[in-house]
Parts: C-alpha cells; sequence; structure tokens
C-alpha cells in the first residue's frame, strides 16, 4: 500500500527547490533590502549553480555504476 504522506526528505528537497527559486528569482518580501542585482547576490547564484553540477555529476556517476 502506498504511503500518501510524504518523508522528510521529500519536504526537504520542496523546501530547497522553492529556496533556489526565490535566490534565483530575486524575489523580496515587502519592507525588506533589495539584492537581486547585487555581488553578493551574483556570488550566490554562481555558488549555487556549482553545487547543481556537482549533484548532478554525482547523480549521473550513481546512475551509469561508476
Amino acid at each position: 500500500m502506498l504511503s500518501l504522506v510524504m518523508s522528510w526528505l521529500a519536504w526537504l528537497g520542496l523546501a530547497v527547490i522553492i529556496t533556489a527559486v526565490a535566490a534565483i528569482t530575486g524575489i523580496k518580501p515587502k519592507g525588506t533590502r533589495h539584492v537581486a542585482h547585487t555581488r553578493l547576490m551574483g556570488m550566490a547564484r554562481l555558488a549555487l549553480l556549482v553545487v547543481v553540477i556537482i549533484f548532478a555529476y554525482l547523480a549521473f556517476r550513481a546512475r551509469s555504476g561508476g
């Protein structure tokens, strides 16, 4: 029987996806400072890209059995 309850890993994955979308698009709550086009945000996006590339490589290696 399939469980309809999401595991903690699925919730973590969902939180990571939402955070990544927020970081890439630069959305922010009202009344906060605008940081979307600063150097710090650019470096954060670069770090996020590096992490995504590393995980994609690890997933590829795990799938190919290497």
